[in-house]
Order: structure tokens, then C-alpha cells, then sequence
């Protein structure tokens, strides 16, 4: 079984077969970050670049690692020391980067769609690494990786996705995939940042995080995104923190073997504990060492890797 499209632009062209598939693909690529050598020669001669118009960290730095990894070759453009600053056009820059030879663009962009006007414009396969408040689908599949990892399955499951649903496309990813996977979403956070629809996406909404947080098996805590709000949408960081923080006593309300994930920059103090994130339920740095593993699956599995692993 292969992906059906050249592209990954989010979990709702995804079906539930492609999910699987990704996540299964992905097992034995963490095999290889556990070798002295981590290096193979599935991807020899291909190409990848990095495109990312905001800031980034883990993804952008993921993405990189795990081409490499595959024996491709990594380009990373600097969008703020690029000819972009000189009005250059958006497809313009995507086309000029195609034309040296890249097989592959992952593309982080402050607009919704853009990484599906860009694969319009590309033969090139593209990766949509985040795009505005639409989807962000490698950090939902990693935290769907990380799940199955430690709980065998995502069937039948109760996770909960906490705090700033409204500005969070990793919060949409991780609804769509979750639901396909079969299991029973909950969404948590304060009515001025909770989409007015949510439930259409087939999750129950709450506003209390105490009875959101009763008998769940996950709890995936999002990041306060103060650069994406405006003002007034809550009275106080303290506020926040003391009716939508998750702090250790609030996880003693979900199963005794809960995981906490977190995508990540966090805001420790905010919207999570310190004491949680560094805790016994955290799987926090796993999140972040499956994003290399999933995402070297999708490289192979975009760009054609014929090799062994």
C-alpha cells in the first residue's frame, strides 16, 4: 500500500489505511535513531528543502534531521534574508527553489492554504509543516504515533485536547485523525477561544477542564498562542492558568496510567505545570523524538525509497 497523493497537506484527505500506514512505516525508522550510525541510503540523490515562513524549532529542525538521516540532501531557506524582502512573489520563490532540482518542499506559512496552492503550483511533493489556524498534520501524526507506542491503540480511547482550540491547527490535525482512528475526542478550553462549531469535527466540547479531564487516557495540552490573539479574549495570564492550567492535581483526575503530551514551545506556568511537564505521565521529549521517526516515513513514502531500512 502507498499514500494515494504526492502530497501531505493534512489529515482530512487522510484515511484511516494512510494513517496506519504512516504510523506503521514509522516503527522501524526509530529503530534506526537507536544505531550508532544513523544514516541509510533509501533517499541517496533526492533532494528536500525547507521553506518555513514563521519561526519553528521542532519541525523545521526535525525535518532536516531525518532527510539526512535517509541519505537526502537538506537546502534550508532563510525567508528573512531572502529575495523575498525584495518583494519577490510567494509561488515565485516556491518555482525558483523547484527548478534547482528539489524533490520535496516542507512549508511552514501564516496563511490557511498555502501549502495547497503551493502543491498546485509544484511538481515537487510538499509537506504542509503548519499553515495558519488549518492544519499542522506531521505534529498530529506524531502525537498519534506516540500514543499507539505507549498504549497499543487508538481505538476506543478518551483524549482530551486542552486550551486554545480556536488558534491551534495542531488541535484541528490531532481532531481529524483521532476521530478516524476511532477514538472519543474532547475538547476543553474557554468559550472565547473554542470554535463555534467544534462538534461538527464529531468531538464533545466542554468548557470545565475538571469534568473534561474525568477517567481520560490522553491529555494533549496546546500552547497559549498570544501572537495569534487579540485582546480580551481572557482577563489574565494568572486567570488562565488558575481555571485551564493543567497542574498536578488536575491530571490525578484522568486514569492512573494517563499520558500528557504537549506540542510544544510551552509556556511552563500557563498552560502547564511545571512539575506535569516534567513529571511520570509526561511523554514530552518522546513527542519529540518520534517527529524524526514519523517524518522519515513520510519522506520515504513520498519520495519512492526503495531500500531496505
Amino acid at each position: 500500500m502507498s499514500l494515494k497523493h504526492k502530497d501531505l497537506l493534512g489529515l482530512q484527505e487522510l484515511s484511516p489505511e494512510e494513517i496506519s500506514l504512516i504510523l506503521d512505516t514509522a516503527i522501524p525508522m526509530k529503530e534506526v535513531l537507536n544505531r550508532d550510525i544513523k544514516k541509510l541510503p533509501t533517499l541517496r540523490g533526492k533532494v528536500v528543502a525547507t521553506l518555513f515562513y514563521e519561526a519553528s524549532t521542532r519541525t523545521r529542525s526535525s525535518f532536516e534531521l531525518a532527510a539526512k538521516y535517509m541519505g537526502a540532501d537538506t537546502m534550508s531557506l532563510a525567508v528573512a534574508t531572502s529575495s523575498v524582502q525584495k518583494g519577490e512573489s510567494f509561488r515565485d520563490t516556491a518555482e525558483t527553489i523547484e527548478v534547482m532540482g528539489v524533490d520535496l518542499v516542507i512549508l511552514r506559512h501564516a496563511m490557511s492554504g498555502a501549502a495547497h496552492y503551493l502543491a498546485q503550483c509544484l511538481k515537487a511533493s510538499v509537506i504542509n509543516g503548519g499553515d495558519g489556524w488549518h492544519e499542522h498534520p506531521t505534529q498530529a501524526l506524531l502525537d498519534m504515533y506516540t500514543i499507539r507506542e505507549k498504549k497499543g491503540t487508538l481505538n476506543g480511547l478518551r483524549v482530551v485536547i486542552m486550551g486554545d482550540i480556536l488558534h491551534s491547527r495542531v488541535a484541528r490535525s490531532n481532531i481529524l485523525g483521532l476521530v478516524k482512528m476511532g477514538s472519543e475526542v474532547r475538547v476543553v478550553g474557554p468559550p472565547t477561544l473554542m470554535p463555534r462549531d467544534i462538534e461538527q469535527l464529531g468531538v464533545k466540547r466542554y468548557y470545565s477542564l475538571d469534568q473534561a479531564l474525568a477517567g481520560a487516557d490522553v491529555i494533549n495540552v496546546l500552547r497559549l498562542q498570544l501572537e495569534r490573539q487579540q485582546k480580551g479574549l481572557f482577563p489574565s495570564i494568572r486567570e488562565y492558568h488558575q481555571h485551564y492550567g493543567l497542574t498536578p492535581e488536575r491530571v490525578r483526575l484522568a486514569r492512573n496510567d494517563v499520558l500528557v503530551l504537549h506540542p510544544g514551545p510551552m509556556n511552563r506556568g500557563i498552560e502547564i505545570a511545571p512539575e506535569v511537564a516534567d513529571g511520570a505521565h509526561s511523554v514530552i521529549n518522546q513527542q519529540v523524538r518520534n517527529g524524526v521517526a514519523v517524518r522519515m516515513a513520510l519522506l520515504y513514502l513520498l519520495m519512492g525509497g526503495g531500500a531496505e531500512v
